[in-house]
């Protein structure tokens, strides 16, 4: 039988365990519970203002930390900034004042050592003193700093302290800390996304607001326009509808009444042979008019002055302090009108009187909106009234009624026919705005805006119904600058309207053509089942335009460059398509014009050569640089240069990197190409005093390249500016943006190349802190030719200044309109380009780099 004793030590030690296993328990669970409260905060809660006390009310559940802050490094003055303040002692000003800065105490030690932090009063004082850091701030008894993380990266240290000797920090405790820190930054970042969306959105909401105030007006003025047209047709039934005057006067104040307040309305006729005014109709709550000689009253400033008049109290005084209106004796005696407005009948014999309406006692005041409806209703009334006056003149005459009645009932004929003919012309107006919106006004053909959104529509089609293949045709006229140097531009256009009638000729009824702009055109092809069915369409068209165009007695040949696109599983936007097809009619010029080929990312199946495979890996290919000029027309001296990198293709010719290396064998390639020819820019830039730009490739920003990018920057004493494409910036990785924003904190220069060729995304210049804009030379070229264009460069050059960004437009022969341009607040141009003869280089073999290479100037 056991020992008792035995037993029970032995008892004593599973309990100690069991202990120790449920303390560990209940800090798992916290530390779960606590996670998990983290989480629904950072999914619900919308502001960073509300996610910190919440973080605080967690952590309150489970240590002591009545007194909590949260402090962040900013990204730009990378100082320490409070995010989050409350404690039991000092007031939010404290750590706010100057004096307190963080940096300087041991919360600023924690953000530099990166490590976890926990000190009692003692040790802070005996470790201040020490001068590790200053002793900002009450003293408390208990403080715990823990850093913030994100990728590695601390970005923020947050502190817990207690003033009480008895509450101190556990080790479960400060772990629990240390873990919420570690969840903190990802929630940090949802917060912030979140907020960030919600701003857009009120944006966008702000944006449909105005549109819909917008449409309202529209449908106001609609509305407008459709009364006076149905008082238009009420007026035009007075004359067919009743015989007897009196019934016409009642319509005409029923037809005021619908418009306007006109409880009291009088007609007045004057008679220009006896000077007499007489009032046919009238009603009036407090006079009656009776007919009187003319005189000086407000009737007869209407008559006299062949005007609408609107007459108020002040007016009214004015009026007869210049005699202009002159009162009777027994005038006084009447309750007088407080607002009043008339407006003359005029017809082709002159005025023949007036309407008026007048209110009492302030019970209404007219406005200008009302005078401009009389005065509409009275000049198309007027006739009428003639008319029916006329009739009653002539009774005694039966011959010489017939003959006015015939007369008059035709000319209302003619009236109604006009206003029918309004509304159709409106009609067609509005067909005609929606067709001008949507097409080419040269040549009637749909136009870029229409283009891409059917080729949207067609791709998300597609993407659902992978069997419903499309192509995309990309034509480039051949010899167009020729025809329009010898015949003259208004030949061009003539040519232009030729060949888009024959390219129309050359496709189905449902496949859509389009004019980008210039000589280029681009073809839709939907519902495809082979690419045989898009090389007929391309053949068609080459036969066509090898047809001579004739004018003026002269005939010229032109040609058409085509390049195709087909339907590919990896298309996601349209954009990559219209590259794509670019591309492939770039290289069918290329390669001897008149003729197409399909895109392909070696462009090799349709040259037969075997040999020109091996010219695709980019290292086989001599290369060497140009440079361009840079004019800036506020300076005397030229102070930027464009440094670009060409090599000779076997097939292309002297040709861009930028083009070639599309078509690179691979992308390790692809990737050692673009350092060899950043090491050699970064050479040619070394002794020159002015700002280089070499564009590169996103390429270089991947995680595993980037750091050797930065090795090649860091080796050399440079002014080179790296120059991306707005393209690709816009398509690349979260990962590739963070190093393109690294390069900036780095003190690197770099610029964005072709921006706002496709749209004008001002988003990308207020993310990236970009030295230079090199605007595309598409939307020079649209800035200049579309008025509507002229608010986007007004939007680029107030985000560049406010960023303090410099904007260089360039584009063919942009120069011949340079003082256009310069009138819209642009003065940095591309100017000449020139050969580097002393830059040659050839990327068969890496040449050694010179330990002085001789100064060049760009």
């Amino acid at each position: 039988m056991e020992d008792p004793a035995a037993l029970l030590r032995k008892t004593i030690r599973r309990n100690k365990k069991l202990e120790v296993l449920l303390k560990k328990h209940k800090q798992n669970n916290h530390l779960q519970h606590a996670l998990i409260l983290l989480s629904e905060q950072a999914s619900t809660v919308a502001e960073l203002t509300l996610l910190y006390p919440a973080i605080h009310d967690i952590l309150v559940q489970h240590l002591p930390c009545k007194s909590f802050y949260v402090v962040l490094q900013n990204q730009f003055s990378q100082e320490l900034e409070l995010s989050y303040f409350i404690d039991e002692k000092d007031g939010i000003a404290v750590p706010l004042h100057h004096a307190h800065h963080f940096s300087d105490g041991i919360t600023g030690h924690v953000f530099r050592t990166g490590k976890t932090l926990y000190l009692t009063q003692s040790q802070m004082t005996e470790q201040a003193r020490d001068g590790v850091f200053r002793a900002l701030g009450s003293p408390a008894e208990h403080w715990v700093g823990v850093p913030i993380y994100r990728d590695k990266t601390i970005i923020g240290v947050m502190v817990s302290q207690s003033y009480q000797k008895d509450q101190h920090y556990t080790e479960q405790q400060i772990e629990l800390l240390e873990v919420m820190s570690l969840y903190l930054a990802t929630a940090i970042e949802r917060v912030k996304k979140r907020e960030l969306l919600e701003s857009e959105v009120k944006i966008r909401t702000r944006a449909l607001m105005q549109s819909n105030d917008a449409l309202n007006k529209e449908i106001e003025q609609r509305k407008r326009a459709l009364e006076r047209q149905q008082i238009l047709f009420k007026i035009s039934e007075l004359a067919t509808q009743f015989n007897d005057i009196d019934d016409v006067y009642q319509q005409v104040h029923d037809i005021i009444r619908s418009i306007t307040f006109a409880d009291n309305l009088f007609i007045a006729l004057y008679d220009k042979n006896t000077g007499w005014l007489s009032f046919p109709y009238c009603v009036d709550e407090v006079s009656h008019y009776k007919p009187r000689p003319f005189a000086k009253g407000y009737s007869e400033l209407v008559i006299s002055t062949e005007q609408s008049q609107l007459i108020d109290i002040e007016r009214a005084k004015t009026l007869i302090d210049s005699s202009i209106v002159v009162r009777t004796r027994h005038y006084h005696q009447q309750r007088l009108a407080t607002s009043w407005m008339g407006a003359p009948l005029k017809t082709a014999h002159g005025v023949i009187g007036l309407i008026a309406c007048q209110a009492y006692d302030h019970k209404y005041e007219f406005n200008h909106d009302d005078i401009e409806l009389i005065s509409f209703v009275s000049n198309q009334i007027a006739s009428v009234l003639q008319t029916h006056l006329a009739n009653q003149a002539l009774k005694a005459s039966h011959l010489q009624l017939e003959h006015r009645v015939a007369e008059k009932t035709k000319a209302l004929q003619q009236s109604n026919l006009h206003l029918q003919m309004q509304i159709d012309e409106r009609k067609k107006i509005e067909q005609q705005l929606y067709h001008d919106a949507h097409h080419d006004a040269l040549t009637s053909l749909p136009n870029r805006s229409l283009f891409l959104t059917q080729l949207e529509k067609t791709l998300q089609k597609f993407q659902r119904h992978p069997e419903h293949n499309f192509a995309v045709l990309f034509i480039d006229l051949d010899k167009f600058k020729l025809i329009n140097d010898e015949l003259g531009h208004q030949a061009g256009d003539q040519f232009l309207i030729w060949v888009a009638q024959a390219f129309l000729e050359c496709i189905r009824e449902h496949d859509l053509l389009a004019r980008l702009a210039g000589d280029e055109f681009v073809i839709l092809l939907d519902h495809l089942s082979d690419r045989q069915q898009a090389e007929d369409v391309a053949k068609r068209i080459i036969k066509v335009m090898q047809q001579p165009f004739c004018m003026k007695g002269v005939c010229m040949q032109s040609g058409a460059s085509i390049g195709i696109t087909y339907s590919n599983k990896h298309y996601q936007n349209t954009d990559e398509i219209i590259r794509d097809a670019d591309a492939a009619m770039y290289y069918a010029k290329n390669a001897g014009r008149g003729r197409y080929e399909f895109y392909h990312p070696l462009l090799t199946a349709a040259t037969g050569n075997h040999k020109t495979a091996e010219y695709h890996h980019l290292s086989a290919l001599p290369s060497h640089f140009r440079g361009t000029d840079i004019i800036d027309l506020s300076l005397s001296n030229n102070d930027i240069s464009m440094l670009e990198a060409f090599g000779e293709h076997p097939v292309l010719g002297s040709t861009s990197f930028d083009i070639l290396k599309k078509f690179a064998a691979e992308k390790a390639e692809h990737v050692d190409i673009e350092l060899l020819l950043l090491t050699q820019a970064l050479e040619l830039a070394r002794d020159t005093k002015q700002d280089v730009l070499f564009a590169c490739s996103t390429i270089l920003l991947d995680q595993q390249v980037f750091a050797q990018l930065c090795q090649r920057l860091a080796q050399h004493t440079h002014s080179l500016c790296l120059i991306f494409d707005e393209t690709e910036i816009r398509y690349a990785s979260n990962q590739q943006q963070d190093n393109l924003c690294e390069l900036t904190h780095l003190g690197y220069i770099i610029g964005i190349n072709d921006f706002a060729k496709d749209r004008c995304d001002l988003t990308l210049l207020s993310q990236i802190n970009f030295t230079y804009v090199l605007l595309s030379s598409t939307f020079s070229k649209r800035v200049l030719q579309q008025t509507s264009y002229e608010a986007q460069l007004k939007g680029i050059l107030a985000v560049t200044q406010l960023q303090n960004m410099q904007v260089i437009a360039k584009g063919p022969a942009i120069l011949n309109f340079r003082s256009l341009l310069e009138s819209h607040g642009l003065t940095r141009f591309f100017g000449k380009q020139h050969h580097i003869e002393k830059a040659a280089i050839d990327v068969r073999q890496t040449p050694p780099i010179p330990t002085e290479p001789e100064t060049l100037t760009f």
